[in-house]
């Protein structure tokens, strides 16, 4: 039975799933493009609200050139599709950008473009949130002023549904996609109909005149104007967020997997150019005006308006084009506040799964693998929540601020996953000896040389444009997460180097395994596989146990004075490397009954490759692995120390835990503690002794100091002579039996 705060996980997150639940649905076409394009589309909802923003800096002049700079918006996106068919085409195992870097660049140019997208990913959830939020007190007025906390609770909700693993089939996430899809084309539409019959309406703020900002009352002219107009180009470019999730989930798609994707990609790029010139277009016509602060830069007849109620572009438009309180209105608020909600809901599957990615590389806390009981990488979503809430509540939920950290993240990652499809090419050239396909390949090395000249120029524009509106603190997050990374990344290479058994020093764990730790969650487990020896302990050849002195009135078989009948020792396995080495070495020098290994199998092990492994390393110990549906380690280990238990009421059992020792306490987050609370709770059975085996880091050995390699002759040696003594006791309990006959 669970405890109180076991029972209160599973009243708030549900009951846990098996691992076997984990879907591999591949997705069609029509249910692809809004499963990956929901983060895409919804930019349309906040990206030509940030041209306008930005060029109202200049007054009613600049908005003359909104036009041209959507215009630039969407060649810069169809660049953006063009190189990324290229990715998708030559990776269709998924990993997007940072797969292309890590492969053809080096394993820095990959933690920096993890960095990147992680911080997207974190601003991608504060920015669709904060802009929802500014959605709903449109729709609901008594929240106005009340964003930033509108935007919490949002972030709260959708932390909560991705704990509890919730997930809505594809169909049904697909339908406020297209409804927001069909809702900007129906307003288009209506709007290109009123604009020629002449009879379009005017939006709320149409009347309302700009206040230039100090230097631009002349317009956009000089320098000035022309880093504004670059500035608002830089703004509008949050519109090609989201557009990488495509390659990341090719595998995702039903085959061909890669012209699906490619499909997709084109079908994206095609709605989403339309929607921001239909949009950018109507703003001009119904005179819509928006700005950072409406209280100082909107004036009606020269007078200020403090409680001025300023609803995004979209909002206006609708208003213009059917009314205030209008049907229209309503619709196309809700539905783009719900994408804007799915867009981040979007970034909270993608954050931990490349968390996760990162974590296996090596690259982050190992914690970020962990499958929660629901099968979601719970850490990770937990750390999205905390960034992004974090920066809602730094900003205010200000999207215009947002903004100006948002897009360097996106850019940073296009750009050095241009270059590194660059070198995919040029190797891929000196490889390939059909002259055609050489063709093909340097045509497509043309495109993605062309796409790395034109998204690096754009990287410096919105380094240079914004970075001292907001885009020095993306810079300095990413900067400090990829030293953080490189740091992680160094400790876990030591952490390998000093555990690995130099016998396997060519086939060394992955580094979960080399930590000789395991995942935590409920669940238990059912016998897998043996390996080395039989499945069955090994029987004793002790005969009964004794007393210390004779036996006392009431004396019975938990007396602790009696000694035991048998004492099995279990050696706990996660990893093949030295602390589990010298806890089979010292288990075997103690000459207990039977001695097995123990190891659970989740669904980040290979249990093949483990009893392969154990195999040929000779190693006589029974190799028993349990496989456990619901990630849990404790549980199989509990449940079978209990039935070593249960044959026979003055039978002890020994559980050895192998562990490691950091030498700094700041080092210890970055590692699992789940031996410790193992041990904790095998502490708490009868007749159970638990025995911690450290293995001291830096002190105990590594790399080079072979003099450690003599654990592994010790364990095979002391094991086999346990089996000789086994098998004799077995022989003479036979030869009893037959003479009793």
């Amino acid at each position: 039975m669970p405890g109180p705060s076991g029972a209160l996980k599973r009243l708030v997150l549900g009951r846990a799933f098996a691992t076997d639940r984990l879907s591999r649905e591949r997705l069609p076409k029509r249910l692809a493009l809004p499963t990956f394009s929901s983060d895409a589309l919804s930019s349309v909802a906040y990206a030509p609200d940030q041209i306008l923003l930005t060029l109202a800096l200049a007054g009613v002049t600049g908005y003359v050139i909104s036009w041209w700079v959507a215009v630039a918006v969407v060649l810069l996106m169809a660049v953006v599709v063009l190189t990324g068919l290229n990715t998708v085409r030559e990776y269709p195992g998924g990993g997007g950008d940072y797969e292309v870097v890590r492969t053809n660049l080096n394993r820095g140019a990959g933690r920096l473009v993890g960095s990147a997208l992680l911080v997207d990913y974190a601003l991608t959830v504060a920015v669709s949130v904060a802009q929802a939020a500014n959605y709903t007190s449109g729709i609901l007025p008594f929240l106005h002023s009340h964003e930033m906390w509108v935007a919490l609770v949002l972030i709260a909700l959708i932390a909560l549904v991705n704990l509890r693993g919730v997930r809505q089939s594809s169909s049904l996430l697909a339908i406020p996609v297209y409804l927001f899809v069909a809702a900007i084309g129906l307003m288009v539409v209506i709007g290109a109909v009123e604009s020629f019959t002449g009879g379009i309406g005017r939006a709320p703020s149409a009347d309302l005149d700009l206040v230039a900002e100090p230097g631009y009352a002349q317009g956009l002219t000089a320098l000035g104007g022309a880093l504004l107009v670059l500035r608002a180009f830089s703004s509008g470019s949050a519109a090609l967020t989201g557009v990488e999730a495509i390659g990341n989930g090719v595998p995702s798609f039903r085959p061909p997997k890669a012209r699906n994707a490619g499909i997709v990609l084109l079908a994206l790029g095609a709605i989403s150019s339309a929607m921001i010139l239909g949009i950018i277009a109507l703003a001009a016509r119904t005179g819509v005006r928006y700005v950072e602060d409406p209280a100082s830069e909107l004036v009606r007849d020269g007078a200020p308006i403090p409680d001025y109620q300023q609803l995004p572009v979209i909002g206006q438009i609708a208003q213009a084009l059917s009314g205030p309180g209008s049907l229209l209105f309503y619709a196309v608020t809700a539905v783009t506040g719900i994408v804007l909600f799915i867009a981040a809901n979007t970034a909270f599957n993608g954050f931990p799964n490349l968390a996760s990615v990162l974590a296996a590389a090596g690259s982050f806390p190992k914690q970020m693998r962990v499958r929660g009981d629901r099968l979601a990488y719970s850490n990770g979503i937990i750390l999205l929540a905390v960034a992004s809430g974090l920066l809602v509540w730094w900003t205010g939920a200000r999207v215009s601020v947002l903004i100006q950290m948002y897009i360097v993240g996106v850019f940073v990652s296009f750009s050095l996953g241009q270059l590194g499809m660059v070198r995919h090419f040029t190797h891929a050239i000196r490889l390939e000896i059909r002259g055609g396909m050489r063709r093909t390949l340097r045509l497509r090395r043309v495109v993605n040389v062309i796409g790395f000249v034109v998204v690096s120029a754009v990287l410096l524009i919105v380094v240079t444009t914004k970075f001292t509106h907001g885009a020095w603190a993306a810079v300095v997050i990413m900067g400090a997460l990829w030293v953080l990374m490189s740091l992680i990344e160094r400790h876990y290479a030591s952490v390998r180097a000093q555990l690995a058994i130099p016998a396997l020093a060519g086939d060394g764990p992955d580094g979960e395994g080399a930590e000789g730790e395991s995942a935590d969650a409920d669940g238990a487990g059912r016998s897998d596989a043996v390996a080395g020896g039989d499945a069955d302990a090994v029987p004793s050849a002790t005969g009964e146990g004794t007393l210390i002195g004779p036996r006392l009135p009431g004396q019975g078989v938990d007396d602790p004075t009696a000694l035991p009948s048998r004492s099995h020792a279990i050696v706990l396995v996660s990893g093949l490397d030295r602390p589990t080495m010298r806890a089979l070495s010292v288990a075997s020098a103690a000459r207990h009954s039977t001695l097995e290994a123990f190891a659970v199998h989740d669904e980040d092990a290979d249990a093949r490759r483990a009893v392969e492994r154990w195999r040929s390393l000779g190693i006589q110990v029974p190799l028993r692995v349990l496989y456990s549906p619901y990630r849990d380690v404790n549980g199989p280990v509990l449940a079978h120390v209990r039935s070593l238990l249960k044959r026979n009421p003055r039978d002890v059992v020994i559980v050895y835990l192998p562990l490691f020792l950091v030498g700094h306490w700041w080092l210890s987050p970055l590692h699992n503690h789940s031996v410790r609370r193992l041990g904790d709770r095998l502490a708490h059975l009868p007749r159970v002794v638990v025995a911690s085996v450290p293995w001291q880091l830096g002190r105990d050995g590594g790399p080079d100091r072979p003099q450690q390699t003599d654990i592994l002759a010790s364990a095979g040696t002391a094991t086999a002579q346990d089996h000789r003594r086994a098998r004799r006791a077995r022989e003479e309990a036979r030869s009893a039996r037959l003479l009793g006959r």
